[in-house]
């Protein structure tokens, strides 16, 4: 079973960015559709973003224009650039498969303050 470990959260002012890392435990990502996920206190968890093997991405509607998607091979890692981050992204933010997915990691908390 693989093991997903995110990485790279804090406390960042409205409109500050932040980039999140997603290391993979063995090499998935060519072969593997990912996600990037969020979930707030009291809320579900929510996917914010898709790469898919032919190298696609796709984007909830909430963080379209703001946050980038992308992956690297070689290192096994999915990263999500966010940008103009807004209080309404505070999160703990997860990756994982987009079907079937693997255990989920611990996350790693964004918060973002206004």
């Amino acid at each position: 079973q693989v093991q997903l470990v995110e990485s790279g959260g804090g406390l960042v002012q409205a409109g500050g960015s932040l980039r999140l890392s997603c290391v993979t435990s063995r090499r998935i990502l060519t072969f593997v559709d990912m996600g990037w996920y969020r979930q707030a206190p009291g809320r579900q968890r929510e996917l914010v973003a898709s790469i898919f093997t032919s190298g696609s991405t796709n984007y909830a509607d909430s963080v379209k224009g703001r946050f980038t998607i992308s992956r690297d091979g070689a290192k096994n890692t999915v990263y999500l650039q966010m940008n103009n981050l807004k209080p309404d992204d505070t999160a703990v933010y997860y990756c994982n498969y987009l079907v079937n997915f693997a255990i989920w990691g611990r996350g790693t908390q964004v918060t973002v303050s206004s």
